[in-house]
């Protein structure tokens, strides 16, 4: 039997050094622009009861949540979703609180994905919840923190914007069952234009399903809004046009310009949004780095009606973008090495070092020569012996 003592699970990785540095410094920018914005953290469990997220309208799919027992037989899974469980924490314990309710939180989430899609089973994410507000000033206020929030790790960005009400009031119109509005919502959010045509196809030529069929072209400014307006929707499908373009036409005064783009195919694939949708991109990745969105039934699926909006951040893609940019900061720059006999003071000194600001390590090793060995060859610039008097040599310059 194959021992796996030193391997990682399927999906998990081991994370190191300046990785580990690029994490909290992305953790550490988010978290005062929360905090300067009036959210207040919050950490729900890591194990949820399984009803949470297998709620009507709001549920996971099974296969792709990791599962347990509790000591009563209750099943139990791992967090797949921060959304949910904030959505049960809102209903039991802050009814009382005066709303809107702000909150962000930073933690992990665990989903199985299929073999090969490249996709982390651990995905640490940061994000908010803006519980008890409606409207295009709610919508304003969470979207502005997303855009805050993607400038602070990446300097080229696009956010992209859609509606859930769209899509859905669409479907409607067709009487479809759930499992085929879901295959078509799957081939619209993968631009998969053939397959969506096979599906439509026996669908005829009504409006909503021509709708439909242009929808995952449908990306760009303006014109895209123009060309949407174009097909004389009715209800609630032309409601969500209309709101969509007045939140459009909001953000563009916030001078977005470019980075601002319309996608009409944004259907995303948490069945619990029901207004705005929206993606964040920056340069060099292919997917999202942020998603988020407006979900007004999720918090009443667990107590009362409560309209909300938030949106997560994939932090290790914050991370991999601030990365380059930690490793000058992270080196140590003095080593501190004490003589026989004068280790504590080697420590005071030490503390004193760290305490103006220094990176510094301690030396381990028994003689001086082996301290500048080490210092050499992981790039410390000064060693400071210290004896009866304190020393300090310049590796690099090869001087005291």
């Amino acid at each position: 039997m194959r021992n796996y003592s030193k391997l990682t699970p399927e999906g998990v990785r081991d994370v190191l050094f300046d990785e580990c540095r690029a994490h909290r410094e992305a953790q550490r920018r988010l978290t005062a622009i929360f905090t300067r914005r009036g959210y207040r953290e919050v950490i729900t469990p890591g194990l949820e009861y399984y009803d949470v997220f297998s709620l009507p309208g709001a549920a996971i799919p099974q296969q792709e949540m990791y599962k347990s027992t509790d000591s009563g037989g209750r099943l139990l899974v791992f967090r797949p979703d921060s959304t949910l469980p904030i959505a049960r924490m809102a209903a039991a314990r802050l009814q009382g609180h005066r709303r809107p309710i702000r909150l962000y939180y930073s933690q992990s989430v665990y989903r199985t994905w299929p073999e090969l899609s490249g996709r982390s089973h651990e995905s640490s994410q940061m994000g908010v919840e803006l519980l008890g507000a409606a409207g295009l000033r709610a919508d304003l206020e969470v979207i502005g923190a997303a855009i805050e929030a993607i400038k602070a790790v990446a300097g080229d960005y696009r956010i992209e914007l859609g509606h859930a009400g769209l899509f859905r009031h669409l479907v409607e119109r067709l009487d479809l069952p759930p499992e085929a509005r879901e295959e078509i919502r799957a081939t619209i959010e993968a631009k998969n234009y053939g397959a969506l045509g096979g599906l439509l196809d026996p669908l005829g030529n009504s409006p909503e399903a021509q709708a439909l069929r242009r929808l995952p072209r449908l990306f760009g400014g303006e014109e895209v809004l123009s060309e949407a307006e174009s097909w004389e929707l009715d209800g609630g499908a032309a409601q969500a046009l209309g709101y969509l373009r007045t939140l459009y036409t909001a953000l563009q005064e916030l001078g977005l310009g470019q980075r601002l783009m319309v996608d009409l195919g944004l259907v995303q694939r948490n069945d619990y949004y029901t207004g705005v949708v929206f993606s964040g991109y920056v340069q060099g990745r292919g997917g999202p780095v942020l998603t988020g969105g407006r979900y007004d039934n999720l918090c009443g699926r667990f107590g009362p009606e409560m309209p909300a909006a938030g949106f997560a951040m994939d932090m290790d893609a914050a991370a991999s973008l601030l990365e380059p940019h930690m490793f000058q900061n992270g080196a140590a720059q003095v080593l501190v090495h004490g003589e026989p006999g004068f280790e504590p003071k080697a420590q005071q000194e030490l503390l004193k070092r760290t305490a103006a600001g220094q990176v510094c390590e301690g030396s381990v090793w028994e003689t001086i020569d082996e301290a500048m060995e080490y210092a050499r060859a992981e790039g410390i610039p000064i060693v400071a012996i210290v004896g009866e008097e304190t020393r300090t040599i310049d590796i690099m310059g090869g001087r005291e």
